[in-house]
């Protein structure tokens, strides 16, 4: 007998709530900022990527409404055909002198970057070596992807050596890891991984989403912390929203990148391109951060008070080198049952739970900003330590 629709969604739907995972998403009522309102409630907003506090920026909503003027609301096409506006080229020439690259191209968000980049380079006969934690969007690009797919342990320059000897091909050898790890907050060894990767005559491809506008010289990213970001056989990929407030998706690199993905890479051939306004508010991003160093000082200032705080306390932020300072609660009720108790004390940060981290690893994320002052963490820090508390966790 055939499935009806009403059957599959409720099915699924029953597998989801019987298994405590089926999401409700908490609605804010104001802009994305430090403190917002969530449900109706005031909070300290701890849960946002908001890292330098431009999602509601004076100069990004200036520069987005000038763009909106001028240029109307849609682009009115696919990039390839009708689409491409003087603005788009422009700021894909800000963002490659930026990031120090070749070229740079646009894409319509993060995750269908790395599916139109990873579908675009990889072929049959080459071999692309994983990180093991990385991001849901390269696991899915690499389905799309024909190669050799293979996975290293977390951020193990042995094992990725290993993986490298086993699999010898004439083919392009690609080395894929995040920057940042978006639930640990820890940052990848780029430095011993290039090395690798060169040793075998591969290329290095970084998302760099949660690095990008954290790390870095006015916030260049992961790679040009470990000083690659003039290397051709280094990928930059990555967001356009988190630290940049808007949204979009970016490939950085080789001077003939740009031109690749553009003929190739099928996200960007059959996507609308970007709003005028998106391209104005991501221009005045990028001015802003380089024009003034205080957004990501008081970012790296906020980032080690919080944590140093928290392990005062007794928490276990497990080893998180950046602004994402995960708490662990060990079970996934726990961790449901703190953010609950948090919000009640007017502090929005969301638990993780399996399977979006590993069982008996449950925790809070919370991600610290340029915009939170003293006074925020400090509240937020009284309610953790209560919470804490209550839980039995400190």
């Amino acid at each position: 007998m055939t499935t009806s629709l009403s059957e599959r969604l409720s099915a699924e739907l029953s597998g989801l709530r019987e298994s405590g995972l089926l999401i409700h998403p908490r609605v804010l009522d104001a802009a994305n900022r430090a403190r917002t309102s969530v449900d109706g409630k005031a909070v300290i907003n701890l849960a946002s990527n908001n890292y330098l506090g431009f999602a509601d920026h004076p100069a990004l909503k200036a520069k987005a409404e000038s763009y909106l003027r001028e240029w109307g609301a849609g682009a009115g096409a696919v990039r390839t055909i009708a689409g491409t506006l003087r603005i788009h080229e422009e700021f894909e020439e800000q963002l490659a002198h930026f990031k120090h690259t070749g070229s740079a191209l646009v894409l319509q968000s993060g995750f269908t970057t790395n599916q139109g980049v990873l579908g675009t380079l990889l072929r049959e006969g080459d071999l692309v070596v994983s990180d093991e934690l990385n991001h849901a969007s390269i696991i899915d690009g690499l389905r799309l992807a024909k190669a050799t797919k293979k996975v290293f342990k977390h951020a193990d320059i042995a094992d990725l050596e290993r993986v490298l000897q086993e699999n010898p091909t004439d083919g392009l050898k690609l080395v894929v890891t995040d920057g940042v790890f978006s639930m640990d907050g820890d940052i990848a060894p780029l430095d011993k991984l290039v090395e690798v990767a060169r040793k075998y005559g591969g290329v290095t491809y970084v998302d760099d989403a949660h690095g990008s506008g954290v790390l870095g010289e006015a916030g260049r990213g992961t790679v040009h912390h470990f000083g690659f970001e003039h290397a051709d056989d280094v990928i930059q990929v990555g967001t356009l929203s988190k630290a940049w407030g808007v949204v979009g998706g970016y490939a950085a690199g080789h001077h003939d990148l740009r031109q690749l993905l553009i003929n190739r890479a099928r996200p960007y051939l059959f996507s609308t391109a970007q709003p005028p306004a998106v391209v104005g508010a991501l221009s005045a991003a990028l001015e802003l951060v380089q024009s003034d160093p205080s957004f990501m000082e008081r970012l790296w200032d906020n980032t080690k008070f919080f944590k140093a705080e928290l392990e005062r306390l007794g928490f276990d932020i497990m080893g998180s080198q950046t602004p994402i300072t995960p708490v662990l609660f060990g079970e996934t009720a726990d961790a449901f049952a703190a953010s609950r108790k948090l919000f009640e004390e007017g502090i929005f940060a969301v638990g993780l739970g399996f399977p979006t981290v590993p069982k008996g690893k449950a925790r809070i994320r919370n991600i610290v900003t340029a915009e939170h002052t003293r006074e925020d963490l400090e509240q937020a820090l009284r309610a953790y330590e209560k919470v804490g508390k209550e839980l039995g966790v400190i």
